[in-house]
């Protein structure tokens, strides 16, 4: 984004679904636009509330010249003569304006589809602000909040947050802006759990941790808890996949000094001298299976499977007896 003290850009493209990034990239160009002008004025408003001649008099030059930002939210439902409307302006873009054009990245008209490449085209500033659906971005996003209030967290700590909080980036970034300021700036996992008991205790990863493990009896006491505590059911799949998927890859490289193999792998050290230890228990084929199980769970528990807790107590049988399959 524009950083302060120097010109606000005058088009801004924010594009995605993630809420708290979307409000997050409106409050900095608005920011961008008050730093140069703190006259400025903020006006949101929908796109299917909006009409060509009402946009018209909100981008018109102003006879005071008053800073605006206007923001136009849920351009994906943008109308074919609105979206001309945009794109006429933003060929002459009237001085002391920011346009912040708010989309999705789809769209069910031509029009709509087509307008973030136009934006881009215009040479508006993007900002993504995509979806974080993946376990790896949640625990990048738990690192840069916890960094962008001037603390730090170990891995373990990391993983035990999400699955005390959940995958909702606001909980999140409120926990760990919470957490930095208790624990004195540096987050591990008994300050997670200290902050977030009852919940942190039984959740996805404990979950995954006793069914590589080959105990079903406590993996299956472990799921049970984790669904009673209200433990989202796709957390507790992505924990699975990425402990079965992390075995794979820290046994197909054979063995090795975990800080060494950590940079190879693309993994903090610490992970890989855990999955060393897991996969002594696992064979090629028992590996190859439970990488089969945890593919098909992804889709049932977001929608495939009619009853996602019987789906993920199946997988956990599967993958409980995957472990110990001969090589």
């Amino acid at each position: 984004m524009t950083t302060q003290g120097s010109a606000p850009s005058p088009l801004v493209l924010v594009l995605g679904e993630e809420e708290l990034l979307i409000e997050r990239a409106v409050r900095s160009a608005s920011d961008a636009a008050k730093a140069a002008d703190p006259t400025a004025d903020l006006t949101r408003i929908r796109v299917s509330d909006l009409t060509v001649p009402a946009l018209a008099e909100m981008v018109s030059p102003s006879l005071f010249a008053e800073g605006r930002v206007i923001v136009l939210e849920s351009a994906h439902d943008i109308s074919q003569e609105l979206a001309d409307g945009v794109m006429a302006y933003v060929k002459a873009p009237a001085d002391g304006i920011v346009l912040v054009v708010v989309h999705s990245g789809g769209g069910r008209s031509k029009a709509a589809k087509g307008l973030p490449a136009a934006l881009k085209k215009a040479g508006a500033e993007v900002v993504e602000c995509p979806k974080l659906t993946k376990a790896a971005e949640r625990e990048s996003f738990v690192r840069n909040e916890v960094r962008r209030v001037g603390g730090k967290i170990d891995g373990a700590a990391v993983l035990a947050l999400i699955d005390a909080v959940g995958s909702d980036l606001r909980e999140l970034s409120s926990a760990a802006t919470q957490l930095v300021a208790d624990a004195g700036g540096t987050v591990d996992e008994q300050a997670v759990r200290r902050y977030h008991r009852g919940r942190a205790d039984v959740n996805g990863f404990a979950v995954a941790e006793k069914a590589v493990a080959g105990d079903k009896a406590a993996a299956l006491e472990s799921l049970r808890w984790a669904m009673q505590l209200g433990v989202p059911h796709v957390l507790v799949a992505d924990a699975l996949a990425d402990a079965v998927r992390t075995i794979a890859r820290v046994s197909g490289a054979g063995r090795g000094n975990p800080n060494q193999m950590a940079g190879e792998l693309g993994m903090p050290p610490w992970k890989v001298r855990k999955a060393q230890g897991q996969a002594r228990g696992w064979g090629q084929d028992g590996l190859a299976t439970a990488m089969r199980v945890v593919a098909r769970l992804n889709a049932e528990v977001k929608g495939v499977a009619a009853n996602p807790e019987y789906a993920l107590e199946r997988a956990v049988l599967e993958v409980v007896d995957a472990h110990g399959t001969s090589r």
